[in-house]
Protein backbone atom coordinates (compact mmCIF):
# COMPACT_ATOMS: atom_id res chain seq x y z
CA UNK A 1 0.00 0.00 0.00
CA UNK A 2 0.82 3.93 -0.88
CA UNK A 3 0.49 6.85 0.04
CA UNK A 4 2.34 10.46 0.23
CA UNK A 5 4.54 11.31 2.73
CA UNK A 6 6.22 14.64 3.31
CA UNK A 7 9.44 14.69 5.02
CA UNK A 8 12.32 17.64 4.80
CA UNK A 9 14.96 15.26 4.27
CA UNK A 10 13.58 13.35 0.92
CA UNK A 11 10.59 15.60 -0.08
CA UNK A 12 10.36 19.60 -1.62
CA UNK A 13 8.49 21.44 -4.37
CA UNK A 14 8.32 21.24 -6.93
CA UNK A 15 7.63 17.49 -7.27
CA UNK A 16 6.54 14.37 -4.27
CA UNK A 17 7.88 11.22 -4.18
CA UNK A 18 5.87 8.47 -4.21
CA UNK A 19 7.18 6.39 -1.16
CA UNK A 20 6.09 2.92 0.75
CA UNK A 21 5.60 3.36 4.34
CA UNK A 22 8.06 0.62 5.18
CA UNK A 23 11.06 2.30 2.85
CA UNK A 24 10.53 5.79 4.15
CA UNK A 25 10.58 4.33 7.73
CA UNK A 26 14.15 2.59 6.97
CA UNK A 27 15.31 5.15 5.00
CA UNK A 28 14.80 7.87 8.23
CA UNK A 29 15.17 5.14 11.02
CA UNK A 30 18.90 4.33 9.21
CA UNK A 31 19.47 8.05 8.75
CA UNK A 32 18.59 9.02 12.62
CA UNK A 33 20.45 5.84 13.60
CA UNK A 34 23.78 7.18 12.15
CA UNK A 35 23.25 10.30 13.95
CA UNK A 36 23.12 7.90 16.89
CA UNK A 37 26.27 6.62 16.24
CA UNK A 38 28.07 9.43 15.03
CA UNK A 39 27.11 10.48 18.77
CA UNK A 40 28.48 7.10 20.07
CA UNK A 41 31.72 7.52 18.16
CA UNK A 42 32.26 11.08 19.55
CA UNK A 43 31.74 9.91 23.39
CA UNK A 44 34.39 6.59 23.06
CA UNK A 45 36.75 7.44 19.99
CA UNK A 46 38.53 10.23 21.91
CA UNK A 47 42.00 8.79 22.44
CA UNK A 48 45.63 9.44 22.94
CA UNK A 49 47.80 8.77 20.24
CA UNK A 50 51.28 10.27 21.48
CA UNK A 51 49.78 13.43 23.44
CA UNK A 52 47.83 14.13 20.50
CA UNK A 53 43.79 13.78 20.34
CA UNK A 54 42.23 11.65 18.00
CA UNK A 55 38.84 12.93 17.14
CA UNK A 56 36.22 10.59 14.89
CA UNK A 57 36.71 11.39 11.21
CA UNK A 58 32.96 10.40 10.99
CA UNK A 59 31.40 12.79 13.52
CA UNK A 60 34.13 15.94 12.30
CA UNK A 61 32.01 15.44 8.76
CA UNK A 62 28.69 15.61 10.17
CA UNK A 63 29.33 18.32 12.80
CA UNK A 64 30.72 20.67 9.66
CA UNK A 65 28.00 20.09 7.89
CA UNK A 66 27.97 17.73 4.92
CA UNK A 67 24.96 16.23 3.96
CA UNK A 68 23.73 12.97 3.35
CA UNK A 69 23.26 10.15 3.36
CA UNK A 70 19.01 10.91 2.91
CA UNK A 71 19.05 14.55 1.39
CA UNK A 72 17.62 16.89 -1.31
CA UNK A 73 20.22 17.79 -4.26
CA UNK A 74 18.37 21.12 -5.77
CA UNK A 75 19.44 22.10 -9.14
CA UNK A 76 19.24 25.10 -10.01
CA UNK A 77 20.91 28.83 -12.17
CA UNK A 78 22.38 31.61 -9.92
CA UNK A 79 24.30 34.08 -10.98
CA UNK A 80 28.62 33.69 -9.74
CA UNK A 81 31.87 34.97 -9.88
CA UNK A 82 34.08 32.53 -8.55
CA UNK A 83 37.05 33.88 -10.19
CA UNK A 84 35.62 37.46 -10.23
CA UNK A 85 33.55 37.21 -13.25
CA UNK A 86 30.27 36.94 -13.37
CA UNK A 87 28.25 33.94 -15.54
CA UNK A 88 24.74 32.27 -15.21
CA UNK A 89 25.88 28.49 -13.65
CA UNK A 90 24.22 25.13 -13.21
CA UNK A 91 24.77 24.35 -9.21
CA UNK A 92 24.08 22.04 -6.94
CA UNK A 93 22.55 22.79 -3.16
CA UNK A 94 21.00 21.15 -0.66
CA UNK A 95 18.22 23.88 -1.16
CA UNK A 96 17.73 25.76 -3.67
CA UNK A 97 18.89 29.32 -1.92
CA UNK A 98 22.19 27.27 -0.71
CA UNK A 99 23.26 26.24 -4.09
CA UNK A 100 27.06 26.81 -4.60
CA UNK A 101 30.00 26.32 -6.66
CA UNK A 102 31.33 23.49 -6.16
CA UNK A 103 28.16 21.15 -4.97
CA UNK A 104 27.97 20.88 -0.97
CA UNK A 105 30.16 17.56 0.14
CA UNK A 106 27.92 14.31 0.17
CA UNK A 107 28.98 12.30 3.37
CA UNK A 108 28.29 8.50 4.86
CA UNK A 109 29.76 5.73 6.61
CA UNK A 110 30.76 2.72 4.93
CA UNK A 111 27.52 0.53 4.45
CA UNK A 112 25.13 3.59 4.55
CA UNK A 113 22.21 3.20 2.17
CA UNK A 114 21.87 6.67 0.12
CA UNK A 115 18.63 8.37 -0.90
CA UNK A 116 19.43 11.52 -2.66
CA UNK A 117 16.55 13.75 -4.13
CA UNK A 118 17.72 15.29 -7.26
CA UNK A 119 15.23 18.08 -8.04
CA UNK A 120 15.48 19.89 -11.46
CA UNK A 121 14.73 23.89 -11.22
CA UNK A 122 16.95 24.66 -14.02
CA UNK A 123 15.49 27.80 -16.39
CA UNK A 124 18.08 29.40 -17.91
CA UNK A 125 17.90 29.45 -21.57
CA UNK A 126 21.49 29.45 -22.51
CA UNK A 127 22.02 25.93 -21.04
CA UNK A 128 20.79 22.38 -20.64
CA UNK A 129 17.60 22.59 -18.80
CA UNK A 130 17.31 18.91 -18.16
CA UNK A 131 19.86 16.55 -15.75
CA UNK A 132 21.19 13.29 -14.14
CA UNK A 133 23.68 12.94 -11.64
CA UNK A 134 26.56 10.29 -11.85
CA UNK A 135 28.03 9.44 -8.51
CA UNK A 136 31.68 8.53 -9.88
CA UNK A 137 33.36 5.75 -8.52
CA UNK A 138 30.19 3.59 -7.08
CA UNK A 139 30.13 0.23 -7.82
CA UNK A 140 25.85 0.64 -8.06
CA UNK A 141 25.65 -3.65 -7.56
CA UNK A 142 22.31 -4.34 -8.31
CA UNK A 143 21.65 -0.33 -9.16
CA UNK A 144 22.84 -0.01 -12.53
CA UNK A 145 19.84 1.94 -12.90
CA UNK A 146 21.03 4.85 -10.18
CA UNK A 147 23.98 5.45 -11.94
CA UNK A 148 23.67 8.26 -13.40
CA UNK A 149 24.60 8.68 -17.12
CA UNK A 150 22.04 9.62 -20.14
CA UNK A 151 22.12 6.93 -22.75
CA UNK A 152 23.31 4.08 -21.02
CA UNK A 153 21.47 3.49 -17.89
CA UNK A 154 18.61 6.45 -18.05
CA UNK A 155 16.85 9.29 -19.74
CA UNK A 156 17.23 13.16 -18.39
CA UNK A 157 15.21 14.25 -15.42
CA UNK A 158 13.35 17.05 -17.08
CA UNK A 159 13.10 20.09 -15.77
CA UNK A 160 10.39 20.59 -13.08
CA UNK A 161 10.45 17.18 -11.86
CA UNK A 162 12.59 14.96 -9.52
CA UNK A 163 14.11 11.83 -9.28
CA UNK A 164 15.66 9.33 -6.31
CA UNK A 165 18.53 7.81 -6.30
CA UNK A 166 18.60 5.07 -4.02
CA UNK A 167 21.89 2.99 -3.57
CA UNK A 168 23.87 1.36 -1.27
CA UNK A 169 27.60 1.36 -0.28
CA UNK A 170 28.15 -1.97 1.31
CA UNK A 171 31.73 -2.47 0.64
CA UNK A 172 33.74 0.91 -0.49
CA UNK A 173 34.92 4.03 1.76
CA UNK A 174 37.26 6.22 0.24
CA UNK A 175 36.98 9.55 -1.48
CA UNK A 176 34.57 10.24 -4.64
CA UNK A 177 32.57 12.81 -6.22
CA UNK A 178 29.56 13.33 -8.05
CA UNK A 179 28.30 15.41 -11.31
CA UNK A 180 26.19 15.85 -14.25
CA UNK A 181 26.30 12.88 -16.99
CA UNK A 182 24.12 14.87 -19.43
CA UNK A 183 26.55 16.32 -22.35
CA UNK A 184 28.72 18.92 -20.89
CA UNK A 185 26.07 19.91 -18.53
CA UNK A 186 29.01 19.77 -15.64
CA UNK A 187 30.97 22.08 -17.18
CA UNK A 188 29.29 24.55 -16.31
CA UNK A 189 29.01 23.91 -12.91
CA UNK A 190 27.47 20.66 -11.54
CA UNK A 191 29.98 18.84 -9.58
CA UNK A 192 30.89 18.36 -6.02
CA UNK A 193 32.80 16.11 -3.35
CA UNK A 194 31.43 12.53 -2.10
CA UNK A 195 33.10 11.20 1.04
CA UNK A 196 32.50 7.63 2.65
CA UNK A 197 34.15 7.51 5.89
CA UNK A 198 35.18 3.76 7.31
CA UNK A 199 35.72 4.08 10.77
CA UNK A 200 38.16 0.91 10.73
CA UNK A 201 40.05 2.92 8.31
CA UNK A 202 43.36 1.26 8.58
CA UNK A 203 45.21 4.72 7.62
CA UNK A 204 43.52 6.02 10.90
CA UNK A 205 46.45 6.55 13.08
CA UNK A 206 48.08 8.36 10.12
CA UNK A 207 46.22 11.28 10.63
CA UNK A 208 44.50 13.84 13.70
CA UNK A 209 41.80 15.52 11.26
CA UNK A 210 39.64 14.40 8.47
CA UNK A 211 36.74 16.21 8.12
CA UNK A 212 34.97 18.86 5.30
CA UNK A 213 37.64 21.06 5.72
CA UNK A 214 40.63 18.88 4.82
CA UNK A 215 39.05 18.34 1.07
CA UNK A 216 40.41 19.89 -1.47
CA UNK A 217 38.55 20.22 -4.93
CA UNK A 218 40.54 21.37 -8.15
CA UNK A 219 38.21 22.67 -11.05
CA UNK A 220 38.37 24.38 -14.40
CA UNK A 221 35.98 26.81 -14.87
CA UNK A 222 34.36 28.61 -18.61
CA UNK A 223 33.31 32.21 -18.55
CA UNK A 224 30.87 31.39 -21.08
CA UNK A 225 27.87 28.45 -20.70
CA UNK A 226 28.98 24.90 -22.58
CA UNK A 227 26.81 25.10 -25.38
CA UNK A 228 28.23 28.47 -26.58
CA UNK A 229 31.67 27.38 -25.80
CA UNK A 230 33.06 25.37 -29.16
CA UNK A 231 34.11 22.12 -29.50
CA UNK A 232 37.00 22.32 -27.09
CA UNK A 233 37.07 25.41 -25.52
CA UNK A 234 40.41 26.60 -22.94
CA UNK A 235 39.40 27.34 -19.17
CA UNK A 236 39.75 30.64 -18.17
CA UNK A 237 40.67 29.83 -14.68
CA UNK A 238 41.75 27.43 -12.05
CA UNK A 239 39.35 27.02 -9.23
CA UNK A 240 40.34 25.19 -5.45
CA UNK A 241 37.62 25.06 -3.77
CA UNK A 242 35.75 26.94 -5.36
CA UNK A 243 37.48 30.09 -5.83
CA UNK A 244 40.18 31.53 -7.91
CA UNK A 245 41.40 34.04 -10.72
CA UNK A 246 42.13 34.69 -14.15
CA UNK A 247 44.54 36.22 -16.27
CA UNK A 248 44.12 39.81 -16.34
CA UNK A 249 41.53 39.54 -13.87
CA UNK A 250 40.57 41.10 -10.38
CA UNK A 251 42.07 40.05 -7.59
CA UNK A 252 39.08 37.56 -6.50
CA UNK A 253 39.77 36.04 -2.98
CA UNK A 254 41.51 33.07 -3.01
CA UNK A 255 40.60 29.49 -0.60
CA UNK A 256 42.30 29.21 2.55
CA UNK A 257 43.04 25.80 4.08
CA UNK A 258 43.71 26.70 7.64
CA UNK A 259 46.17 23.86 9.91
CA UNK A 260 47.40 23.67 13.22
CA UNK A 261 51.21 23.19 13.55
CA UNK A 262 52.17 19.95 15.14
CA UNK A 263 48.76 18.44 13.84
CA UNK A 264 48.63 15.45 10.73
CA UNK A 265 45.61 16.21 8.11
CA UNK A 266 43.81 13.51 6.01
CA UNK A 267 43.33 15.76 2.93
CA UNK A 268 41.44 14.43 -0.08
CA UNK A 269 42.39 15.93 -3.45
CA UNK A 270 39.23 15.69 -5.82
CA UNK A 271 40.13 16.68 -9.91
CA UNK A 272 36.44 17.84 -10.77
CA UNK A 273 37.91 18.70 -13.38
CA UNK A 274 36.52 19.05 -17.60
CA UNK A 275 39.38 19.11 -18.96
CA UNK A 276 43.03 19.78 -17.46
CA UNK A 277 44.86 17.68 -15.39
CA UNK A 278 46.76 19.12 -12.99
CA UNK A 279 50.49 19.17 -11.01
CA UNK A 280 49.38 19.59 -7.79
CA UNK A 281 52.10 20.95 -4.96
CA UNK A 282 52.34 22.93 -1.25
CA UNK A 283 55.29 25.02 -1.00
CA UNK A 284 57.67 23.62 1.69
CA UNK A 285 55.31 20.30 2.16
CA UNK A 286 55.33 16.91 1.44
CA UNK A 287 52.21 14.39 0.90
CA UNK A 288 52.03 11.11 1.47
CA UNK A 289 49.52 9.44 -0.52
CA UNK A 290 47.07 6.54 1.82
CA UNK A 291 44.12 6.45 -0.95
CA UNK A 292 43.70 6.35 -5.14
CA UNK A 293 40.03 6.36 -6.53
CA UNK A 294 38.76 5.26 -3.33
CA UNK A 295 41.37 2.43 -2.85
CA UNK A 296 43.59 2.15 0.36
CA UNK A 297 47.43 2.42 -0.87
CA UNK A 298 50.43 1.54 0.96
CA UNK A 299 51.69 5.20 1.75
CA UNK A 300 54.08 6.90 -0.65
CA UNK A 301 55.52 10.12 0.08
CA UNK A 302 55.68 12.84 -2.64
CA UNK A 303 56.12 16.19 -3.29
CA UNK A 304 53.77 16.95 -6.34
CA UNK A 305 50.70 15.18 -8.21
CA UNK A 306 50.11 15.21 -11.34
CA UNK A 307 46.14 14.22 -11.29
CA UNK A 308 43.84 13.94 -14.04
CA UNK A 309 39.91 14.61 -14.40
CA UNK A 310 38.09 12.30 -12.09
CA UNK A 311 40.58 11.23 -10.55
CA UNK A 312 41.23 11.35 -5.97
CA UNK A 313 43.94 11.00 -3.76
CA UNK A 314 43.89 10.92 -0.16
CA UNK A 315 47.41 11.97 1.28
CA UNK A 316 48.60 13.00 4.56
CA UNK A 317 50.21 16.39 5.16
CA UNK A 318 52.33 16.92 8.35
CA UNK A 319 51.91 20.42 9.64
CA UNK A 320 55.33 20.77 11.25
CA UNK A 321 56.40 24.03 9.16
CA UNK A 322 56.70 27.47 10.92
CA UNK A 323 53.72 28.88 11.43
CA UNK A 324 52.95 31.61 8.43
CA UNK A 325 51.04 31.23 4.79
CA UNK A 326 52.13 28.91 2.16
CA UNK A 327 51.40 28.28 -1.66
CA UNK A 328 48.85 25.75 -2.53
CA UNK A 329 49.70 25.33 -6.08
CA UNK A 330 47.40 23.47 -9.06
CA UNK A 331 49.17 24.08 -12.60
CA UNK A 332 46.67 23.20 -15.13
CA UNK A 333 48.52 21.58 -18.82
CA UNK A 334 46.29 23.61 -20.39
CA UNK A 335 45.30 27.27 -19.72
CA UNK A 336 47.58 30.12 -17.83
CA UNK A 337 50.86 27.99 -17.80
CA UNK A 338 52.20 30.09 -14.54
CA UNK A 339 51.11 31.28 -10.82
CA UNK A 340 51.79 35.05 -11.83
CA UNK A 341 49.11 37.69 -9.57
CA UNK A 342 47.58 34.36 -7.49
CA UNK A 343 46.31 32.54 -10.41
CA UNK A 344 45.80 28.16 -10.12
CA UNK A 345 46.39 28.93 -6.54
CA UNK A 346 44.87 28.90 -3.13
CA UNK A 347 46.68 29.47 0.80
CA UNK A 348 47.64 27.07 2.87
CA UNK A 349 47.28 28.75 6.61
CA UNK A 350 48.61 27.79 9.76
CA UNK A 351 46.71 29.20 13.03
CA UNK A 352 48.36 32.71 13.99
CA UNK A 353 49.76 33.53 10.58
CA UNK A 354 48.85 36.71 9.45
CA UNK A 355 46.03 37.10 7.00
CA UNK A 356 48.17 37.86 3.90
CA UNK A 357 48.81 36.05 0.69
CA UNK A 358 51.93 33.66 1.11
CA UNK A 359 55.71 35.23 -0.05
CA UNK A 360 56.70 31.42 -0.27
CA UNK A 361 58.70 30.20 -3.71
CA UNK A 362 58.03 26.81 -5.21
CA UNK A 363 60.47 24.65 -5.07
CA UNK A 364 61.61 21.73 -7.87
CA UNK A 365 59.60 19.09 -7.62
CA UNK A 366 61.88 16.27 -7.13
CA UNK A 367 59.65 13.54 -6.00
CA UNK A 368 56.64 13.63 -8.39
CA UNK A 369 53.88 10.64 -8.19
CA UNK A 370 54.57 7.74 -10.19
CA UNK A 371 51.66 5.52 -11.05
CA UNK A 372 53.55 2.63 -10.89
CA UNK A 373 54.70 3.54 -7.07
CA UNK A 374 50.97 2.93 -6.27
CA UNK A 375 50.26 -0.19 -4.77
CA UNK A 376 47.14 -1.70 -2.78
CA UNK A 377 47.04 -1.56 0.80
CA UNK A 378 45.03 -5.04 0.49
CA UNK A 379 44.58 -7.88 -1.61
CA UNK A 380 47.11 -6.89 -4.35
CA UNK A 381 47.27 -8.93 -8.06
CA UNK A 382 45.65 -8.50 -11.33
CA UNK A 383 43.03 -11.06 -12.31
CA UNK A 384 44.17 -13.40 -14.95
CA UNK A 385 47.48 -15.28 -15.59
CA UNK A 386 50.88 -13.23 -15.65
CA UNK A 387 51.14 -12.73 -19.09
CA UNK A 388 50.37 -10.21 -21.73
CA UNK A 389 46.80 -11.70 -23.38
CA UNK A 390 46.59 -14.08 -20.28
CA UNK A 391 42.62 -13.40 -19.75
CA UNK A 392 39.46 -14.55 -20.75
CA UNK A 393 38.73 -11.84 -23.28
CA UNK A 394 41.00 -9.28 -24.33
CA UNK A 395 40.03 -6.37 -26.39
CA UNK A 396 42.11 -3.40 -28.06
CA UNK A 397 40.50 -0.16 -28.09
CA UNK A 398 42.09 1.81 -30.76
CA UNK A 399 41.23 5.72 -30.37
CA UNK A 400 40.87 8.26 -33.74
CA UNK A 401 40.11 11.13 -34.40
CA UNK A 402 37.87 12.40 -37.84
CA UNK A 403 39.26 16.01 -38.58
CA UNK A 404 35.84 15.98 -41.07
CA UNK A 405 33.70 15.02 -38.52
CA UNK A 406 35.23 16.49 -35.64
CA UNK A 407 34.84 13.30 -34.11
CA UNK A 408 36.09 10.40 -31.83
CA UNK A 409 35.89 7.06 -32.47
CA UNK A 410 37.14 3.68 -30.51
CA UNK A 411 37.61 0.76 -33.02
CA UNK A 412 36.05 2.64 -35.45
CA UNK A 413 32.35 3.68 -33.55
CA UNK A 414 31.82 7.01 -32.27
CA UNK A 415 29.48 6.56 -29.11
CA UNK A 416 26.14 9.13 -29.74
CA UNK A 417 23.98 8.76 -26.54
CA UNK A 418 20.70 6.39 -27.87
CA UNK A 419 17.34 7.81 -27.02
CA UNK A 420 16.71 4.96 -25.30
CA UNK A 421 19.40 3.77 -23.02
CA UNK A 422 21.46 0.39 -23.45
CA UNK A 423 19.56 -0.49 -19.62
CA UNK A 424 16.58 0.10 -21.26
CA UNK A 425 16.85 -1.64 -24.07
CA UNK A 426 18.37 -4.45 -22.30
CA UNK A 427 15.19 -4.70 -20.07
CA UNK A 428 13.16 -4.71 -23.41
CA UNK A 429 14.53 -7.99 -24.83
CA UNK A 430 17.73 -6.67 -26.35
CA UNK A 431 20.77 -8.78 -25.58
CA UNK A 432 23.42 -8.80 -28.43
CA UNK A 433 25.90 -6.69 -29.62
CA UNK A 434 24.40 -6.65 -32.99
CA UNK A 435 20.88 -5.66 -31.01
CA UNK A 436 21.78 -2.96 -28.81
CA UNK A 437 22.82 0.64 -29.56
CA UNK A 438 24.32 2.44 -30.51
CA UNK A 439 26.04 0.40 -33.33
CA UNK A 440 29.51 -0.91 -32.91
CA UNK A 441 29.66 1.26 -29.52
CA UNK A 442 28.13 -1.80 -27.48
CA UNK A 443 30.51 -4.75 -26.37
CA UNK A 444 28.54 -8.00 -24.67
CA UNK A 445 30.97 -9.30 -21.77
CA UNK A 446 29.73 -12.40 -20.39
CA UNK A 447 29.56 -13.10 -16.33
CA UNK A 448 32.59 -13.92 -14.07
CA UNK A 449 35.56 -13.76 -17.09
CA UNK A 450 38.45 -11.91 -16.86
CA UNK A 451 38.77 -8.80 -19.29
CA UNK A 452 42.02 -7.28 -20.27
CA UNK A 453 41.94 -3.74 -22.17
CA UNK A 454 44.80 -2.39 -24.65
CA UNK A 455 44.24 1.69 -24.84
CA UNK A 456 47.27 2.44 -27.32
CA UNK A 457 48.37 6.37 -26.55
CA UNK A 458 49.16 8.92 -28.95
CA UNK A 459 45.93 9.70 -30.70
CA UNK A 460 44.85 13.25 -30.46
CA UNK A 461 44.11 15.27 -27.47
CA UNK A 462 45.97 13.01 -25.44
CA UNK A 463 46.96 12.14 -22.55
CA UNK A 464 42.95 10.89 -22.39
CA UNK A 465 41.89 9.91 -18.93
CA UNK A 466 39.49 6.72 -18.98
CA UNK A 467 37.14 6.18 -16.41
CA UNK A 468 35.23 2.64 -16.59
CA UNK A 469 31.87 2.88 -14.42
CA UNK A 470 31.03 0.23 -12.17
CA UNK A 471 34.13 -1.20 -11.60
CA UNK A 472 37.77 -0.15 -10.49
CA UNK A 473 40.36 -1.87 -12.36
CA UNK A 474 43.87 -3.22 -11.85
CA UNK A 475 46.53 -1.10 -14.02
CA UNK A 476 49.18 -3.54 -15.12
CA UNK A 477 50.46 -0.91 -17.90
CA UNK A 478 50.80 2.34 -16.98
CA UNK A 479 51.24 5.25 -19.15
CA UNK A 480 55.32 6.76 -19.35
CA UNK A 481 55.94 2.66 -18.55
CA UNK A 482 56.63 -0.61 -20.34
CA UNK A 483 56.46 -2.75 -17.52
CA UNK A 484 53.95 -5.09 -17.11
CA UNK A 485 52.69 -5.56 -13.19
CA UNK A 486 50.15 -8.86 -12.53
CA UNK A 487 51.72 -8.65 -9.08
CA UNK A 488 50.35 -5.48 -7.30
CA UNK A 489 49.16 -2.94 -10.03
CA UNK A 490 47.59 0.22 -9.00
CA UNK A 491 43.70 -0.39 -8.26
CA UNK A 492 41.28 2.42 -9.43
CA UNK A 493 38.25 3.40 -11.67
CA UNK A 494 40.61 6.48 -13.78
CA UNK A 495 43.80 6.16 -15.45
CA UNK A 496 45.80 7.88 -18.16
CA UNK A 497 46.21 7.00 -21.15
CA UNK A 498 49.32 8.65 -21.81
CA UNK A 499 51.22 9.38 -25.34
CA UNK A 500 52.54 8.40 -28.23
CA UNK A 501 54.33 4.94 -27.60
CA UNK A 502 51.92 4.11 -24.52
CA UNK A 503 50.21 0.97 -24.14
CA UNK A 504 48.36 1.43 -21.09
CA UNK A 505 46.61 -1.85 -19.99
CA UNK A 506 43.99 -2.79 -17.28
CA UNK A 507 42.30 -5.39 -16.19
CA UNK A 508 38.72 -6.04 -14.37
CA UNK A 509 36.52 -9.14 -13.76
CA UNK A 510 32.92 -8.96 -14.73
CA UNK A 511 31.17 -9.40 -11.61
CA UNK A 512 28.80 -6.65 -11.74
CA UNK A 513 25.76 -6.99 -14.41
CA UNK A 514 25.09 -3.97 -15.68
CA UNK A 515 25.90 -1.45 -19.06
CA UNK A 516 28.56 0.17 -17.83
CA UNK A 517 30.12 3.41 -19.98
CA UNK A 518 33.78 3.48 -20.48
CA UNK A 519 35.07 7.03 -21.49
CA UNK A 520 37.01 9.91 -21.86
CA UNK A 521 36.54 12.03 -18.52
CA UNK A 522 37.18 14.71 -20.50
CA UNK A 523 33.81 16.19 -21.19
CA UNK A 524 34.84 17.89 -24.60
CA UNK A 525 36.04 14.58 -25.60
CA UNK A 526 32.59 12.70 -24.30
CA UNK A 527 30.27 14.63 -26.16
CA UNK A 528 31.77 14.33 -29.17
CA UNK A 529 32.14 10.16 -28.93
CA UNK A 530 35.02 8.97 -27.15
CA UNK A 531 33.02 6.38 -25.30
CA UNK A 532 32.24 2.80 -25.35
CA UNK A 533 29.65 0.74 -23.10
CA UNK A 534 30.10 -3.20 -21.53
CA UNK A 535 26.85 -4.59 -21.51
CA UNK A 536 28.00 -7.52 -18.67
CA UNK A 537 26.00 -9.84 -18.04
CA UNK A 538 23.10 -8.99 -19.91
CA UNK A 539 21.36 -11.82 -18.68
CA UNK A 540 21.12 -10.69 -14.85
CA UNK A 541 20.65 -7.25 -15.86
CA UNK A 542 17.78 -8.29 -17.54
CA UNK A 543 15.94 -9.53 -14.26
CA UNK A 544 16.54 -6.08 -12.59
CA UNK A 545 13.50 -3.94 -11.45
CA UNK A 546 14.34 -0.18 -11.16
CA UNK A 547 11.77 1.93 -9.71
CA UNK A 548 8.57 2.68 -11.40
CA UNK A 549 10.27 6.56 -10.88
CA UNK A 550 12.76 4.97 -13.37
CA UNK A 551 10.25 4.10 -15.93
CA UNK A 552 9.05 7.35 -16.37
CA UNK A 553 11.80 9.50 -16.96
CA UNK A 554 11.84 8.94 -20.29
CA UNK A 555 8.69 9.21 -21.50
CA UNK A 556 8.36 12.37 -19.47
CA UNK A 557 11.84 13.94 -20.91
CA UNK A 558 10.20 12.75 -24.94
CA UNK A 559 7.52 14.77 -24.32
CA UNK A 560 9.47 17.81 -24.38
CA UNK A 561 10.30 20.09 -27.04
CA UNK A 562 14.15 19.58 -28.24
CA UNK A 563 16.70 21.32 -25.96
CA UNK A 564 18.80 24.37 -28.23
CA UNK A 565 20.16 26.58 -25.81
CA UNK A 566 20.43 30.27 -26.77
CA UNK A 567 23.90 31.29 -28.21
CA UNK A 568 25.64 33.59 -25.90
CA UNK A 569 29.07 34.79 -26.31
CA UNK A 570 31.43 36.98 -23.82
Amino acid sequence: MYYKMVHPVIMSSPSVIEASTDQTTEALTSHSSRNQLYITMFSQCISMNFGRVILPFAYLAVAFGAIGPAANLHIVNKRIAPDGFTRSAVLAGSTAGNAAFPGPLIAGLKGSRFLLNVIDSLTDNTMLKSTSIHWHGFFQEGSSWADGPVGVTQCPIAPSHSFLYDFRVPKQAGTFWYHSHLSTQYCDGLRGAFVVYDLLDPHRLRYEIDDDSTVITLADWYHTPAPSAGLIPTSDATLINGKGRYAGGPKSPLAVIQVIRGLRYRFRLVSISCDPNYTFSIDGHTMTIIEADGINVKPVTVDSIQIFAGQRYSFVLNANQPIKNYWIRALPNIGPPNFTGGVNSAILRYLLAPPIEPNTAQTPNSNPLLETNLHPLTNPGAPGLPRPGGVDVPLNLAITFDVTTLKFAINGATFIPPTAPVLLQILSGAHTAQDLLPPGSVYVLPPNKVIELSIPGGSAGSPHPFHLHGHAFDVVRSAGSSVYNYANPVRRDVVSTGFAGDNVTIRFKTDNPGPWILHCHIDWHLEIGLAVVFAEDVGKVAMQNPPDAWDKLCPIYNALPPEHPVTVST
